[in-house]
């Protein structure tokens, strides 16, 4: 279980980029962030796990966060990532080892199995000794995905991992997200697609600066939610909304 209490974040101190969200989801499932630009989906995320300033509180099982971190993956958006850093898709895979690692502990024969597995898995492997600047924004957003499966995260958290792929790379990204699931895992994706909101997420949360609404999508997925989060000049295209 995490349970997000009076989350909240400014650009500079004064202007309010989010403001109050508390929640808690305590079963496994593929959690919906959404919300129009500039709702503070990502800051909220970047606050609730301290990687930014903030106020509130993050709790795993009753826990501080800071005493659980190992159990957390955070993908940032591909765009904050350079991909002119010299380093090959396996090095870059096994980084999600680390968090677990102590100290100059170095990685195993039996480490680099579980990185071939995870390639394996999102259709990379022989990508594997290749630069991360020559591949495509859907393969190197699977290989972030693969990264979180080494580190064995009981939390993930994605930031738009669907933006600049292709639907290849999507559809296998949500395959291994919902095996994810059905492994315990809770995982949470800031999205802005919302005619593929019923498909892919179990739970949503709707946020403009602060919570318009959570729980599980077939109950808060309707228009009075989206007009309230979006404006009177919401069309979902291609969705269904439930009222």
């Amino acid at each position: 279980m995490i349970a997000f209490d009076n989350i909240s974040a400014s650009y500079d101190g004064v202007h309010q980029a989010v403001a109050d969200v508390s929640f808690t989801i305590d079963k496994p499932a593929i959690i919906g962030i959404i919300g129009p630009n500039g709702a503070g989906k990502s800051t909220f995320i970047k606050s609730a796990l301290n990687l930014i300033e903030g106020s509130g509180t993050t709790t795993v099982d009753g826990q501080s966060l800071q005493k659980r971190k190992k159990e957390v993956a955070y993908v940032e958006q591909k765009s904050d990532i350079d991909y002119t850093f010299p380093i090959t898709v396996g090095e870059c895979v096994s980084l999600g080892l680390y968090p677990k690692k102590r100290f100059f502990q170095r990685i195993t024969k039996e480490d680099w199995h579980k990185v071939d597995h995870a390639l394996e898995l999102v259709q990379m492997k022989d990508f594997k000794d290749r630069q991360i600047g020559e591949l495509s924004g859907g393969q190197f957003q699977r290989i972030l995905i693969a990264r979180t499966f080494v580190q064995d995260a009981t939390f993930i958290f994605l930031d738009e991992p669907f933006v600049g792929i292709d639907a290849t790379s999507e559809q296998i990204i949500m395959e291994l997200l919902n095996g994810f699931k059905k492994e315990g895992k809770e995982i949470f994706i800031v999205h802005h697609d919302l005619s593929k909101v019923e498909r892919y997420f179990d739970e949503l949360v709707i946020l403009n600066k602060e919570l318009i609404a959570q729980g599980p999508t077939d109950e808060v997925f309707t228009k009075t939610n989206l007009k309230q989060a979006f404006g009177d000049t919401i069309f979902v295209g291609g969705g269904q909304s439930n009222d």
